[in-house]
């Protein structure tokens, strides 16, 4: 498919913001997914703000095998599209690379050939991000694509040998994982922001089994007062507004 999982977004996006890479390197762009939202993140959200494609600073580049899936919009948004097997083009690149993303894009290749390209990425990037379905499923060719078809099953024993990583292991239905250089600052950024999820969490439980023992108390009585049900009402709409600003 020239399309990912939708619910690994926030968690690929948050990645790459955290990296703030200045070179970004899409193997498979397919629809262009990750290039438009990196451009968006990476370009609109800086002090500087560049609307404008002439003033924007990050070279964001693509490596596409299906050359029918690059629209007029893949070419504002990507500075450079590579047409071809990204096996073939990797050990032709002589930039180097801040951040490459390989988006549901492993199971694609078989073992061998997904490590090959694991190797050039490493020569060439510093970082990458890893995103492959928990569950490949049985998917042949599509959208006229002989390069579509699921070929291998990665697991998380497949990444044992790279000892700087940091593995969400399900997001959806898809196992993310981050290799680099900035694996453990990563690692710590989103354990300080699944605290802080925790944390809201539990003040919501608190307001519930607040709300809970107000109802208790005046359980006994056949109706609830006009106090009391203002008063309950009160705690749904405190509870609703933190579940909305999670």
């Amino acid at each position: 498919m020239p399309t990912s999982q939708h619910q690994q977004i926030n968690e690929i996006m948050s990645f790459i913001n955290w990296t703030k890479p200045e070179k970004l390197l899409d193997i498979g762009v397919g629809f262009g997914k990750y290039g438009f939202l990196s451009r968006e993140c990476l370009e609109l959200w800086t002090t500087d703000n560049h609307y404008s494609n002439n003033k924007w600073t990050t070279e964001i580049d693509g490596i596409e095998v299906f050359e029918k899936y690059i629209t007029p919009v893949h070419k504002y948004i990507y500075n450079h599209i590579y047409i071809g097997n990204a096996i073939d083009i990797l050990p032709t690149l002589e930039k180097r690379y801040d951040l490459i993303l390989l988006i549901d894009v492993l199971e694609h290749f078989d073992y061998n050939q997904g490590m090959l390209i694991l190797e050039q990425c490493e020569i060439i990037g510093t970082n990458m991000i890893i995103s492959v379905p928990t569950d490949i499923g049985s998917q042949e060719d599509c959208f006229d694509n002989p390069y579509e078809r699921h070929k291998f099953q990665w697991t998380k024993n497949h990444f044992n040998s790279y000892n700087s990583k940091f593995i969400i292991p399900n997001v959806g239905g898809s196992m993310i994982i981050y290799l680099g250089k900035n694996s453990q600052k990563m690692k710590k950024l989103w354990k300080q922001r699944f605290s802080l999820l925790r944390m809201t969490i539990l003040k919501i439980l608190d307001l519930v089994r607040l709300k809970k023992i107000i109802k208790r108390i005046f359980l006994k009585r056949k109706k609830l007062s006009s106090v009391t049900s203002k008063l309950l009402i009160f705690f749904n709409c405190i509870i609703l507004i933190r579940l909305i600003t999670i």
